[in-house]
């Protein structure tokens, strides 16, 4: 079942009725935002006020259908320099209260036009406080959005028979198809191979900004694909779909370890280098997606206003050094919301990980010194 609209599109900024069906049949009635027709995926909730634009481009939402917390969206409008990815990802798009007009120096469209010339189906004049409640306390769950079919038990019996996330097998869909290089601005110090596994624009800025040149590659590349280009380093990416699924990402990790190749691994990645040291992952309630979110790092004892976007978890002891394949482990950051892990280090091989985004473009820059980390793991063992 395709994710986008499932008929005709047409264009539409706000227009006829819509409906919104979860799989457990609660259901919400609005108006079209976007494109029109039909569209399916799993119902989440981001909590950021700001970056709509990076939330819809990144590929981590792929098959994900966001619900907006924030209650108005789209006064900024849309331009051509703020895309973390090529297109548009995820499967479909709920807000409360759409601008009627975009309004900022920087703006080249409206959203709205946006969506639906990219296909992505929407719906507003949804209370989406009742609908973030709903998720909250029932957890993320598929749902269906249409403006062509309103009835909600019709609806609601193909979004029961709607792909559920929890072992869904998803980077390989939004890849990279060839290996292509971001440079390093001013002098190149090092190289780095960057699995993408939905790598978003910002990393490799982040990364260039330290000089350091990226390799970025295939979801599909062996470690010899990754090693030929002489790297310094290697990078896991963020990524949609469970880790339970990412065999071969995971052995690509191991053998990264087994050579003792520096690692960095954010959100997806940090899910793959988890497994990849013995760690297993698990699907949280609802997740944790927006631009809030506190979190501790236990090594300088600070904490941290971060980005995240993520629906599965490492599971690490967390007041504890583990033993692994490949030496001790320890997790360095945990949410003081719901004491989830949100990083791991690993002491005896230069091997890092956080779960939420120091690359986020529109969020707080506290977790930025996180690409510095990992110059500086990369300068000790290049020592």
């Amino acid at each position: 079942m395709n994710p986008r609209s499932s008929v005709a599109v047409r264009r539409s900024r706000l227009g006829s009725p819509a409906i919104l069906v979860l799989e457990d049949g609660r259901t919400f009635s609005g108006t079209s935002y976007g494109a029109e027709g039909e569209t399916f995926g799993e119902a989440v909730f981001t909590t950021g006020m700001t970056g709509y634009q990076e939330t819809l481009t990144d590929p981590s939402y792929h098959r994900q259908v966001v619900v907006q917390t924030a209650p108005q969206i789209g006064n900024t409008g849309v331009n051509d320099e703020d895309d973390e990815s090529g297109r548009i990802w995820v499967a479909g798009y709920v807000v409360r209260d759409p601008a009627r007009r975009p309004s900022n120096w920087r703006a080249t469209g409206d959203l709205g036009e946006r969506l639906a010339a990219e296909g992505v189906v929407g719906i507003s004049g949804v209370d989406t406080r009742a609908l973030t409640r709903h998720l909250r306390s029932r957890g993320a769950m598929r749902v269906g959005i249409s403006t062509v079919d309103l009835d909600p038990a019709s609806l609601l019996a193909r979004v029961q028979a709607a792909p559920q996330m929890l072992g869904a097998d998803l980077s390989v869909e939004v890849t990279t198809s060839e290996r292509y290089t971001v440079e390093a601005v001013g002098e190149h110090r090092f190289t780095v191979a960057a699995l993408d596994l939905g790598i978003k624009r910002n990393v490799s800025r982040r990364l260039a900004e330290r000089g350091v040149t990226t390799h970025v590659f295939p979801a599909t590349s062996s470690i010899e694909d990754l090693l030929a280009v002489g790297p310094d380093a290697v990078f896991l990416s963020p990524g949609p779909g469970d880790p339970a699924t990412a065999d071969g990402p995971v052995a690509l990790a191991r053998a990264a370890l087994t050579r003792r190749v520096p690692l960095f691994g954010i959100c997806f990645g940090s899910q793959i280098l988890g497994r990849a040291l013995g760690f297993g992952t698990y699907k949280l309630g609802y997740g944790h997606r927006g631009i809030n979110q506190p979190v501790l790092d236990k090594t300088t004892g600070k904490v941290e206003v971060t980005s995240h976007n993520h629906g599965f978890a490492v599971d690490a002891p967390r007041d504890a050094v583990t033993d692994t394949d490949f030496g001790r482990v320890e997790v360095s950051h945990v949410c003081l919301n719901d004491d989830v892990v949100e990083g791991l280090r690993a002491l005896d091989v230069p091997a890092f990980t956080v779960q939420y985004h120091p690359e986020a473009a529109a969020g707080p820059h506290d977790a930025d010194y996180l690409f510095d980390r990992f110059v500086e793991l990369v300068e000790k063992v290049d020592a």
